[in-house]
């Protein structure tokens, strides 16, 4: 099919031809096949589909990277989760400590003193315990908006490898169908 498409290119370019590349050319030329449409038609394929697979691995990677940060938001949930806990046992370990050596100085543990210093501590413990978990909160909404990000771009890349694939195909529509034109 290709020889029978290029036999005019041929022709033109080595001064003559046989009677069956002339028989050829000319049924060429009458079916409108030449190698111009025949390549244009080629090339707009590539095009379409270069576009449409683009935008899909676009897509991927784009939903990929939103599965990676979710697994991280998980991770770092869990990691803050721990530390919070680490630090209230360090508090309630410290808050033993100083009523032990109260106890051991001889100060009533019901005294005001020694309830005072204790309503101190909780108030530190509680202050010390927020702050973990807004700062893991914050970090929580940070990569939840990271995720919803990408799963925006694996969208927009869809939509976009479609368009590009639909521009391309409407661009090169009057090149491979002359006639088109006509109809009206």
């Amino acid at each position: 099919m290709c020889t029978v498409a290029l036999a005019p290119l041929f022709s033109a370019v080595g001064g003559g031809a046989t009677a069956a590349g002339a028989t050829a050319a000319a049924g060429t030329a009458a079916s409108g096949l030449t190698a111009g449409s025949l390549f244009s038609g080629i090339g707009t394929a590539l095009a379409v589909g270069g576009s449409i697979v683009q935008g899909v691995q676009g897509a991927r990677a784009a939903r990929e990277n939103a599965r990676l940060v979710e697994e991280q938001r998980e991770t770092e949930r869990a990691i803050n989760a721990q530390r919070d806990q680490r630090a209230r046992r360090q508090f309630n370990s410290e808050i033993r400590k100083q009523f032990a050596e109260l106890a051991e100085r001889g100060v009533a543990l019901d005294s005001p003193t020694a309830v005072l210093l204790g309503q101190e501590a909780a108030r530190e413990l509680s202050f010390e315990s927020q702050s973990i978990r807004q700062t893991g909160q914050a970090r929580d909404t940070e990569l939840s908006a990271e995720a919803r990000a990408y799963r925006s771009r694996a969208t927009t890349s869809l939509l976009r490898g479609g368009l590009t694939a639909a521009d391309s195909f409407l661009t090169a529509a009057p090149d491979l169908w002359p006639s088109l034109g006509n109809a009206a």
